[in-house]
């Protein structure tokens, strides 16, 4: 199995989940009427999250999350899939932003 999901009328709803060919999960994230949407997750081939970005109408807009060992190393802030700021540590990330904006 390389995916699995819910369609509605033909297209991808909800949470989604893909596989590589060894069947370890690479991605997962929320369809909505087969448009890529909210948070977004990308795994490393030990099943631990490697990075993770909010998308909306299939672009990255919001924030994405580097991960290094499970520990935040770096954060970027996209506007309809263009970087607009990043950050290489934590402290910095958040004195300039609320962590409210990662739900």
């Amino acid at each position: 199995m390389k995916k699995e999901g819910r369609f509605i009328d033909n297209l991808e709803t909800k949470y989604w989940y893909f596989y590589s060919e060894e069947y370890s999960i690479i991605k997962s994230g929320s369809f909505k009427e087969g448009i890529k949407n909210d948070w977004w997750l990308f795994y490393n081939k030990s099943g631990e999250i490697n990075h993770k970005c909010q998308l909306k109408n299939n672009k990255k807009d919001g924030y994405c999350l580097i991960y290094k060992n499970q520990k935040l190393v770096k954060a970027s802030r996209f506007m309809q899939n263009k970087k607009i700021k990043e950050w290489t540590d934590f402290s910095s990330f958040k004195k300039e932003n609320s962590l409210n904006d990662l739900n």
